[in-house]
């Protein structure tokens, strides 16, 4: 971690303190990433020149100090922390252990991430101490490039996914119409089965996941509607499966849509500007590209197909409504953004390619590959067919 984090130590350097700390639990991807470590209640993690310092309960003491990532792990007992509860209170009791912990290191000043609690900084800042808020998210930077291992991690992720989805797409293919409802095993195939499905699918896979898209119709044509009820033949169905793996705790991401019978002219017409926009997106990552320019070319090519954009019309609400992608790592959004203002893309990079249309008198239509950005271009970390039909591919 010691490479990883000279960005952080050279960041204390130039706001002059001692140190950066991070009160979260495990699983905070800012606190995972820098510890190494993951628990479901909030620790102490310390970065200084010497290292990285955890400061965690004896409940996990054990634990961390055989897994985490980091030079040094401190019991709180160590600082007395019940009897400074007792005399204190809970919070002042916490919070005056804490201040020892740092003290231990020659900590005076800290640096804390944006979404430290008001309570920790304030209550240190009562102490004593001296905490600034960063104005960078710097470890938010880092952690945008990944690692070969976190590349496997987010590839073996992925690939569980689209497990997943075959799962899903495979129920659509099979079912049944009736009077333009699909049907299972004799009973309508709804948006709910689908997902509980895929979830069964992704847990056998070791993958959690906490919401998942099947929307069908005038729901798909919502982008974060997360769809309900029976599912309809001829209507655009738009599947985004999102799981993170419960052992890595990194995330895969992949959307498709589907139409089981004869879509309309104009939601074909709507797949096949969305497919061309996707296909331009890939053709233009690369190192040095922005993801500001990235997101403009996927709105030349629906704009040029006729729909509105966002860049066209600020206003809209149908038509090409979001960015065309986002960064996924310990967390299913992170930097950088394929969207207006989106960062220069660099090697390690992991993004989405995610264009759609949307309109709820048509339906949606999403396309979705999770890609890493390479020396020459990029590499596709997903690798499920894009296809209208549905096919039965468990």
């Amino acid at each position: 971690m010691t490479g990883e984090l000279a960005a952080l130590r050279s960041a204390l350097t130039t706001t002059d303190v001692d140190g950066y700390l991070i009160d979260a639990a495990g699983d905070e991807p800012e606190q995972r990433y820098v510890s190494g470590f993951s628990a479901p209640d909030p620790f102490q993690t310390l970065v200084t020149d010497d290292g990285v310092h955890l400061l965690v309960s004896g409940l996990e003491y054990g634990r961390a100090r055989s897994e985490a990532d980091a030079d040094s792990v401190t019991n709180t007992a160590a600082y007395d922390a019940q009897d400074l509860r007792d005399e204190y209170g809970p919070r002042e009791g916490r919070l005056r252990t804490i201040e020892a912990f740092l003290a231990d290191h020659d900590v005076s000043s800290i640096a804390v991430p944006q979404h430290c609690p008001i309570g920790t900084a304030d209550g240190l800042r009562d102490l004593g101490v001296d905490v600034t808020v960063e104005a960078d998210d710097v470890v938010g930077e880092i952690r945008a490039t990944k690692s070969g291992a976190e590349i496997d991690a987010i590839h073996e992720t992925q690939a569980a996914n689209q497990r997943a989805m075959a799962v899903a797409e495979g129920l659509i293919a099979a079912a049944e119409v009736r009077d333009g409802v699909l049907y299972h095993e004799g009973e309508p195939l709804t948006s709910e089965r689908v997902t509980t499905e895929i979830e069964i699918a992704l847990l056998r896979e070791g993958c959690a996941l906490d919401e998942t898209i099947v929307a069908c119709g005038a729901d798909a044509a919502d982008p974060h509607d997360r769809g309900s009820g029976p599912l309809e033949a001829g209507e655009s169905i738009v599947i985004d499966i999102f799981p993170r793996d419960k052992e890595t705790g990194y995330f895969g991401d992949m959307t498709r849509t589907f139409v089981r019978g004869q879509p309309s002219d104009e939601l074909k017409r709507r797949y096949d500007a969305t497919d061309e926009a996707f296909e331009a997106a890939l053709d233009a990552i690369e190192p040095g590209v922005t993801g500001d320019e990235v997101h403009g070319i996927v709105c030349d090519v629906i704009e040029d197909a006729g729909y509105a954009t966002l860049r066209s019309d600020p206003e809209t609400d149908t038509g090409y409504i979001h960015g065309t992608g986002h960064g996924v790592g310990l967390d299913i959004h992170e930097g950088p953004r394929l969207s207006f203002g989106g960062e220069e893309l660099e090697p390690g990079h992991v993004v989405t390619v995610e264009p759609g249309i949307y309109d709820p008198a048509v339906g949606g239509v999403r396309i979705e590959d999770l890609v890493v950005v390479t020396e020459d271009g990029y590499e596709n970390l997903t690798d499920y067919p894009i296809a209208i039909e549905p096919e039965d591919r468990r």
